[in-house]
């Protein structure tokens, strides 16, 4: 039941922009005036340069490259693909119709063939049904205490959050956050991680004064909670995923979260996890960043045959 994976997904995108289809409820998008062409040969450059920094650190990457120029946040495969100890894998249902072209046979295959996995649940069925659950976007894991913590929106619908946490035996902890504007937070993983010891979370989104001390407590019980602000996860402070590498665990962010931290806030961090950060500017346009470019493996690998 380990938090932090050592082996991650990437996928390198060909035609990434900031999606027009998200846009509407993703108050973390953002606009360039740069090229169509210069916008995605950056990304494509940054997801190389992400692969690289984690592979330093003896972290193994799966990387998979995109061909399809109408999959624009194909950059972000954890919202359609999640792995879990005892070789389960679940696919999910994506809000946005033009990123539901995203989930990939080839990759659910690579892991069938390097990995022990045994069975995929797959709840995009649900997406004929208005019925989405976007991953481990739409929800943070504590695979330890097998908690879901889910900001409520139409991206985490409670129908297949509730199948999710039955089929593979999580506990749902869901609460309704909101922005500056007053506007649903759409993805738990903008404003909160969950590591091994610590936990990042600007608690003060969350509207409901009880639900937000119960998430608190729980949190609380087995982490060190790092209280970020509003203008912290604004910078993607809260959108990082710890992982375990050859010394020992880091946790991944953008080297803008990581400019947003206060000193006290890195030292607490360190001492858990070292910090790697990587800047993704491109990728940050379309309102996520490090942690939801990766798709964190939890599953035994294979023994090599020779």
């Amino acid at each position: 039941m380990s938090q932090a994976p050592s082996a991650v997904i990437l996928v390198r995108p060909s035609g990434f922009s900031p999606n027009a289809q998200t846009a509407a409820d993703n108050a973390f998008q953002s606009t360039s005036d740069a090229s169509a062409e210069e916008i995605a040969r950056r990304a494509f450059d940054e997801v190389a340069a992400l692969a690289e920094a984690l592979r330093a650190e003896g972290v193994t990457v799966h990387l998979f490259d995109d061909q399809g120029a109408d999959r624009p946040d194909s950059v972000f495969p954890n919202n359609w693909i999640s792995t879990h100890a005892g070789g389960h894998v679940a696919l999910f249902p994506m809000y946005a119709s033009n990123r539901r072209g995203e989930r990939r046979a080839d990759i659910v295959e690579m892991l069938k063939s390097q990995y022990r996995v045994q069975d995929v649940i797959d709840y995009s069925g649900l997406e004929p049904d208005d019925v989405f659950l976007e991953g481990t976007g739409a929800m943070v894991l504590d695979h330890q205490a097998r908690i879901a913590y889910v900001a409520r929106s139409h991206r985490a619908d409670p129908v297949a959050l509730e199948r999710f946490c039955t089929n593979f035996g999580f506990e749902p902890m869901a609460f309704d956050a909101v922005d500056d504007t007053g506007a649903p937070v759409y993805h738990t993983n903008v404003m909160m991680a969950v590591g091994t010891e610590l936990a990042l979370i600007a608690l003060d989104m969350i509207t409901d004064a009880r639900r937000r001390a119960e998430v608190s407590a729980r949190l609380s019980a087995r982490h060190e909670v790092i209280a970020l602000t509003r203008a912290q996860i604004a910078e993607f402070a809260g959108n990082a995923i710890e992982l375990q590498g050859a010394s020992g665990r880091i946790l991944v962010m953008s080297a803008r979260a990581c400019a947003a931290l206060r000193a006290d806030q890195v030292a607490k961090i360190e001492r858990s996890a070292r910090i790697v950060a990587v800047p993704v500017p491109t990728i940050e346009l379309a309102g996520g960043s490090v942690r939801c470019m990766i798709a964190g493996i939890h599953l035994d690998p294979r023994p090599l045959v020779a």
